[in-house]
């Protein structure tokens, strides 16, 4: 008959996939007494138990993923934060020379940041900054030395791009909204003197940077708008 040896062939694989399932997972049990076929039975317990083996395997597999990652210099926005500047997001999909400029720019914000929570540390923004930008914001800190600023901020990268990549010329762009509405200010008494109108709320900026041959420096910054952005 045409159909025994397909249904026999069914057959045959059906039982193969079966004793194939159960080598490796041990998840199969056999017993000569109730099984004189020798054919091995389902385990349900130890299906669970195999698969439990597996979630932690794929998920070993995937911290050490990251960590090689990290151990790359791959950037992300966690590996660009601390821990009272979160970067929420970054773009996705940059080039190394984007990528470099996008560091430069979190370099400098976190410094100049911490410059404000600390009052102290303004010599640390010098070399991040043209000569004109440094002058700039000594003019705004130097009247207020010694305040302070509490909380933290989070920051969404929305793009970070090299509008000129002439290398006697280049320059770049990094566009970000940053949320200060967990920031308050004191004076060098300690005294709160929070503004709300210029110190909280969701500001876009958009900050230029220029390259002088050996690292890209921040020249001027702009807002773009006040509580129109989210990070």
């Amino acid at each position: 008959m045409p159909t025994t040896p397909r249904t026999h062939h069914r057959l045959t694989a059906g039982l193969l996939t079966l004793l194939l399932a159960c080598a490796p997972l041990t998840a199969c049990s056999s017993d000569s007494n109730d099984n004189p076929l020798g054919i091995g039975t389902f385990d349900p317990e130890a299906m669970a138990s195999a698969k439990a083996s597996e979630s932690a395997a794929a998920a070993a597999a995937s911290a050490s993923a990251a960590a090689s990652a990290q151990a790359a210099g791959v950037v992300t926005a966690e590996s660009l934060s601390t821990d009272r500047y979160i970067v929420t997001s970054i773009p996705q999909g940059l080039d190394d020379p984007q990528t470099e400029v996008l560091k430069a720019f979190i370099n400098y914000d976190q410094v100049t940041w911490n410059i404000w929570f600390t009052g102290t540390g303004v010599e640390n923004a010098e070399p991040l900054m043209t000569a004109e930008a440094y002058q700039s914001f000594k003019d705004h800190y130097d009247p207020i030395a010694g305040e302070t600023v509490s909380g933290g901020l989070r920051v969404a990268v929305i793009s970070a791009l090299i509008t000129s990549p002439d290398p006697a010329n280049a320059k770049a762009e990094v566009r970000v909204c940053s949320d200060q509405s967990d920031l308050n200010s004191f004076d060098t008494s300690g005294q709160e003197n929070t503004d709300p109108e210029t110190l909280q709320g969701n500001y876009e900026r958009i900050v230029t940077l220029i390259f002088d041959g050996e690292t890209w420096r921040t020249a001027t910054e702009k807002t773009l708008s006040t509580n129109k952005c989210e990070a």
